[in-house]
């Protein structure tokens, strides 16, 4: 972790080159993205990572809560074994799973 400031200079393009002790801590590699905020008078760099569309479902807030909330149920043992699918359906039915 670099926790000491480093300076870097803005080139005529408005580029900066990240040392790299910044780079090698953050695990930022050539060709990553980097999101910029602006946060009144500072400036964040965070490393980002591009989901791919068909896979962007998985990351919404409503499907992490229910992964989350399954997780929970498996480790609390808030779940029911089946031996095939009929008496699934027929626990379903019955209001029992």
């Amino acid at each position: 972790m670099v926790k000491d400031p480093t300076l870097t200079k803005v080139t005529r393009n408005g580029q900066i080159t990240l040392p790299a002790a910044v780079r090698r801590a953050a695990n930022i590699e050539e060709g990553d993205l980097i999101a910029v905020v602006v946060e009144g008078d500072t400036i964040r760099l965070s490393p980002q990572k591009l989901i791919d569309k068909s896979q962007a479902y998985f990351w919404s807030d409503d499907w992490q809560k229910s992964e989350l909330e399954a997780s929970e149920d498996i480790e609390s043992g808030r779940i029911q074994e089946f031996d095939d699918i009929d008496a699934l359906i027929d626990a379903l039915e019955a209001g029992e799973a």
